[in-house]
């Protein structure tokens, strides 16, 4: 039997394990991450057809990892965000110029990210990276950590991180709990091409359904985020794509010109959950492991990077200092940082989707009311550009642009 000694062990080598494993590694910790996946298929375009919002703070973490290099070139960036309510002629607008060179942001399909993480792991000295391998067990002691694994192998390590995704059997079979529930609504997402350039906008329209986003991606594309009422998806996604894009037309408008899908459409049902502990004995979950959001805000990528800056940091300071980096105070500390900051955005994302998702008069009136008075507060304005920028709170030292 082939054994694996590391330091950390991550299960999921996704959006935010496969980062994580990134920067453990090159400051210096062995790691071996275990995805359930094939790389082939976890890189394919019919696997995923999502884009994330990254923020500038969390650009800063690929960058760190050494990610950016391969995902710049089909990342946009965000120069501008329109936000209005429906029909209704007042709305937010973000100009990145109001604080500067830095743009907004960048929208990057997530495949871009999965290839870059998929390249870095395979090419690195430190990590290893099994694929597709999931844990048959996990036993977790004062001493360690030894799980068995799919492919035959053992692994033994300090520590094991959840990184599996909202459904994550590490989480279950740690006996860690979550609260959670659904919104009635699912999200389609498409990618569109278009004849008019976007200019680098991002757009996003609340409707009673729920908010339609038009997000920039690089040339005359642009991914289309709807979220619509569950129980009307499956009708529209058995639409031959001639109907489903007049459906979509109907939404999206004509600014751009004629419009044209761009490969397949993609359903996800949305919902909330939190789970009940960020840690148990040698164990600490991140990313949808530890917390799922509506992605209202586009933050749920942006939250997950900052858990793997946060982590990253506690446990490489851990390391140097010559401690036990699976040792219960060292993930406490990590758990205090992330669990404040993850519930008030989850509290914040869950307080949008119940004001917007709906048509009555008076909600109207005051969200209408609410996104022209911010903007016509160039200071309100300003703290809300730099929360979306993820440069508000304690930032861990990726995040702030520093090394580890």
């Amino acid at each position: 039997m082939t054994e694996h000694n590391v330091d950390v062990f991550i299960v999921g080598g996704g959006l935010v394990g496969g980062p994580l494993a990134v920067v453990l590694a090159d400051a210096g910790l062995r790691v071996l991450v275990a995805d359930a996946e094939k790389s082939a298929t976890a890189v394919a375009p019919t696997f995923d057809g999502r884009a994330s919002a990254l923020g500038l703070a969390q650009q800063r973490v690929l960058a760190a990892a050494g990610l950016w290099p391969a995902i710049a070139p089909l990342a946009a960036p965000i120069l501008e965000v329109r936000v209005a309510d429906g029909a209704s002629p007042l709305f937010l607008h973000y100009d990145h110029r109001q604080l500067g060179d830095e743009p907004l942001g960048w929208i990057v399909e997530n495949r871009a990210i999965r290839q870059a993480v998929l390249q870095r792991l395979n090419d690195h000295p430190r990590a290893l990276l099994l694929a597709p391998v999931h844990p048959l067990g996990i036993e977790r002691d004062a001493n360690g950590v030894k799980a068995r694994l799919s492919d035959g192998s053992q692994v033994r390590a300090a520590l094991v991180v959840a990184a599996d995704g909202r459904a994550s059997p590490t989480r279950k079979a740690a006996g860690i709990g979550v609260t959670s529930w659904g919104y009635g609504q699912s999200a389609l997402v498409c990618t569109v091409a278009h004849e008019i350039p976007h200019g680098n906008i991002a757009q996003e329209h609340f409707l009673p359904s729920g908010p339609f986003a038009i997000l920039p991606l690089p040339g005359n594309r642009s991914s289309v985020v709807w979220t619509e009422q569950t129980k009307l998806v499956p009708s529209l996604m058995n639409l031959k794509d001639g109907a489903f894009l007049t459906e979509l037309s109907h939404r999206f408008g004509d600014f751009l010109g004629k419009i044209s899908l761009e490969g397949p459409r993609f359903a996800y049902p949305l919902s909330l959950q939190f789970a009940d502990s960020y840690r148990a004995q040698r164990l600490v979950l991140v990313g949808d492991a530890a917390h799922g959001m509506h992605p209202v805000a586009g933050q749920g990528m942006n939250m997950g990077l900052r858990d793997v800056a946060a982590l990253a940091e506690r446990l490489v300071e851990a390391k140097r200092l010559g401690l036990d980096i699976g040792g219960a105070d060292i993930l406490e500390r990590y758990a205090r940082w992330r669990r404040f900051d993850n519930l008030l955005m989850l509290m914040v994302t869950d307080g949008l989707v119940r004001l917007f998702s709906n048509n009555l008069a008076p909600l109207r009136l005051a969200r209408d009311i609410g996104l022209a008075s911010v903007n016509r507060l160039p200071g309100v304005k300003r703290l809300f550009m730099r929360h979306a920028m993820g440069l508000v709170g304690e930032l861990p030292r990726l995040m702030r642009g520093q090394s580890l």
